[in-house]
């Protein structure tokens, strides 16, 4: 099983990055695909999460209306893309996959993602 993230990296505030995620090794349509982040000295906080085919997509409010979460299951690649970011959402961002019915929880290496004011 592989989780790789890719696209973090050092912006300034007010731009963008997409956040990829490819996966391997995992029944991705059957699998709660989600974003997480953990900034120095705090705990991992969820970013988004998504069901495809439950029409469930959550988003914590610190980046609601700024990140939206998406995938493409025939590529087994989930997205994050993040618009006007800011300092605060300096962080490791990491990739989780979780069956729908609790047959695994993976997560990814982490990619950090820096926002300079």
């Amino acid at each position: 099983v592989q989780l790789v993230e890719s696209g973090g990296g050092l912006v300034q505030a007010g731009d963008s990055l997409r956040l990829s995620c490819t996966a391997s090794g995992i029944i991705f349509g059957f699998s709660t695909m989600g974003w997480y982040r953990q900034a120095p000295g705090k705990q991992r906080e969820l970013v988004a999460t998504e069901t495809r085919g439950y029409n469930n997509v959550n988003y914590a409010d610190s980046v609601k209306g700024r990140f939206t979460i998406s995938r493409d299951n025939g590529k087994n690649t989930m997205y994050l893309q993040m618009n006007s970011l800011k300092p605060d959402d300096t962080a490791v961002y990491y990739c989780n996959a979780r069956h729908l019915f609790g047959r695994y929880d993976y997560w990814g290496q982490g990619t950090q993602v820096t926002v300079s004011s």
